[in-house]
């Protein structure tokens, strides 16, 4: 069974001389993601129905 304190320790060094570059590239991945949800969640709420309907009770039963 590998030594898994020397391969972490192995890993970690590695990780040390890459530098900033991953995870510079996730956070600005999430930022995108974010963002485009934030975009997505705040424009959805000014979506108008072009139903007969103009009270926001489109496709609903009036005699419910």
């Amino acid at each position: 069974m590998p030594d898994t304190a020397a391969a972490t320790a192995q890993l970690a060094a590695a990780a040390s001389q890459q530098g900033l570059g991953d995870t510079l590239r996730i956070v600005l991945l999430a930022s995108i993601v974010g963002g485009a949800l934030l975009a997505w969640l705040l424009l959805r709420g000014y979506r108008t129905d072009d139903g007969d309907d103009n009270d926001g009770d489109a496709g609903r039963d009036a005699n419910a």
